[in-house]
């Protein structure tokens, strides 16, 4: 439980910071003293950089995603299991 809260914690403060440094980095580079070509090729570069890791980012997401559903699909069916256990139990005391 204490690692999914700093996890949480962790993504929520990594978002924004994210998204600044993007921001900053664009209004840097529009900005900058720079002929139009370079431009164009900066945020070219910046953009395909930035597809890469969202892809990236998407890819981990979805892994994670699979992870946590099969985590909670073996604890429902612990779960299940235990209840079974413990209403026999209670029968064969009865």
């Amino acid at each position: 439980m204490k690692e999914e809260l700093d996890v949480k914690n962790y993504q929520s403060m990594l978002v924004p910071f994210l998204v600044g440094g993007f921001v900053g980095a664009g209004i840097t580079l529009l900005l900058a003293p720079m002929s139009g070509r370079e431009l164009r090729k900066d945020i070219k570069d910046i953009a395909s950089d930035t597809r890469e890791k969202i892809a990236t980012t998407v890819e981990k997401g979805k892994e994670l995603y699979i992870e946590g559903t099969e985590a909670v699909k073996h604890v429902i069916e612990a779960g299940k299991g235990a209840y079974v256990s413990e209403i026999e139990k209670h029968r064969k005391a009865a």
